[in-house]
């Protein structure tokens, strides 16, 4: 029988609807505007004493940190019992019936607190990443994983466009509008999700064999019935099996010496806590308080509009870059430039602002750790750890942050910098390169034992195991690699 040639449209369409990461790019920028709006801070503030009313950064900051301070380890349990697919369903659920809570808001506080904690628990416990790290082609996994990143900054920017046209409205609509829409991008990524299918390699693990022939004949464009369906489900299942062995996944195991597990969960964690102080959410969350704190003259929210473009035209080059430079490489040169940046803003910010009334808020999140560094056996548990450590530590840089900018205002920015050279030692003594390999083989070169600064030179045996195992002539390599579930 011919085999059929395999493609990977199908892939990349359900990995680009997937990565709808402007829903969660959008739901961290519309706050930063609606903190200096006039009905806004009417409504939530606190009279100032001459007439009007003033939103203190401590309540700014209690509105803005209850949004990180949701239940992400949460999505390790629903994912392992309800899928990957109906994982997503249910905090896409949940997310939209936080911003129903917020947008349906008059003058409580409290309401809108508990709204954006609701909203919180969804977006911190969506486990889109995981889905697209297991249903991703090897060879475009670097690339949809940066495709989820730039969503999310698309989904900023968006937020800062609307902020800007709306912030003149003066009733709630210029408030309620922003982040009312966030209703439309949650049932959007609710709907859709009925026509996902579940990750195979989650299939596989539940003893679904048939089920996840189909996943891979799908994302591959070839009959079910065509060999190369089977010999891609065989291959997955001899590196699952292959990593698989000693019952239940524990999340003590996580941190187990077993197959290097706690320099891999380490490793996910330790990114996401760098990330979180590299000050890059310093201006997504705080930017046009801080704008408008520092006196600047043109409008806060045409700066973050300026911002937000820079930022979307500056993650594009990673679309080609992550799989060319490889993820270590883009990590270290991007901590050495954010670093410049940093000292250069910190410094410049100090002697040229006016002292008394420099900067009032700060920072906070993101990140895209795309899962690709666990094995199937604690996949969901790892991600969901490393989740956790992005988002409590989004919580508390969001909560502190106004109040130590407050006292020593861009110097904070000095704070970013020297995380970010702490960072850039990390990755290069402790985070291998993984460009072009499978999940299966990032299993195999953890193994291994390579150094990470040796690792973009290692090359994996684990398919080449399972051939000769299976008296398989290895393909050349200049045919294309198919969307195995790589």
């Amino acid at each position: 029988m011919a085999r059929a040639v395999p493609t990977n449209i199908r892939a990349i369409q359900l990995a680009v609807f997937i990565a709808f990461g402007f829903l969660f790019g959008y739901d961290i920028g519309v706050i930063s505007g609606c903190l200096i709006m006039p009905d806004f801070i009417r409504r939530f503030g606190e009279p100032d004493g001459k007439g009007g009313f003033v939103l203190s950064s401590s309540r700014q900051s209690i509105i803005t940190s209850l949004l990180s301070a949701g239940g992400a380890l949460g999505q390790a349990f629903t994912s392992d019992r309800f899928g990957r697919r109906g994982s997503i369903l249910i905090w896409s659920a949940i997310f939209t019936i936080g911003v129903a809570v917020q947008t349906g808001t008059t003058f409580s506080v409290a309401q809108i607190t508990i709204g954006r904690f609701i909203s919180g628990l969804g977006v911190g416990a969506l486990s889109g990443i995981l889905y697209n790290g297991e249903t991703s082609p090897k060879a475009l996994r670097g690339t949809l994983l940066v495709l989820y990143q730039l969503q999310i900054i698309i989904g900023l920017f968006l937020s800062y466009i609307l902020d800007l046209a709306t912030h003149s409205v003066p009733n709630s609509a210029s408030w309620r509008v922003p982040v009312g829409l966030q209703m439309v991008w949650g049932l959007i990524l609710l709907s859709g999700i009925f026509f996902l299918p579940e990750s195979p390699r989650h299939l596989l693990g539940l003893g679904k064999r048939v089920e996840a022939c189909k996943v891979v004949s799908e994302l591959n464009g070839v009959p079910q019935d065509d060999p190369l369906v089977e010999e891609l489900v065989e291959e997955l299942e001899f590196g699952i099996k292959a990593e698989n062995e000693g019952g239940h996944a524990t999340w003590l195991e996580c941190f187990s010496t077993r197959n290097n597990l706690w320099k891999r969960t380490g490793n996910g964690m330790m990114l996401q806590f760098i990330q979180q102080l590299n000050g890059q959410n310093f201006y997504y969350y705080y930017g046009d308080t801080f704008f408008q704190s520092a006196g600047t003259r043109l409008s806060p929210y045409v700066i973050q509009v300026v911002l937000g473009a820079v930022s979307v035209v500056g993650t594009v080059p990673s679309l080609i870059l992550i799989e060319t430079w490889g993820r270590r490489q883009l990590l270290l040169t991007g901590a050495l430039l954010q670093a410049a940046c940093s000292i250069i803003a910190g410094l410049v910010g100090h002697f040229t602002l006016a002292p008394a009334n420099t900067a009032k808020e700060l920072l906070t999140h993101r990140n895209k750790q795309g899962g690709e560094s666990f094995p199937l056996r604690v996949r969901p548990k790892s991600i969901a750890l490393g989740s956790a450590t992005n988002w409590i530590w989004n919580f508390l840089l969001s909560f502190f942050a106004p109040r130590i900018a407050a006292k020593i205002g861009p110097l904070i920015l000095l704070i970013f910098f020297g995380m970010l050279l702490f960072g850039f030692a990390y990755v290069y003594l402790f985070v291998p390169e993984t460009k072009g390999l499978s999940l299966e083989e990032v299993d195999e070169l953890y193994r291994s034992g390579v150094k990470p600064w040796n690792s973009a030179g290692w090359k994996p045996h684990l398919n080449d195991a399972f051939r000769a195992k299976a008296g398989v002539t290895v393909r050349e390599s200049s045919v294309e690699k198919p969307a195995d579930a790589a």
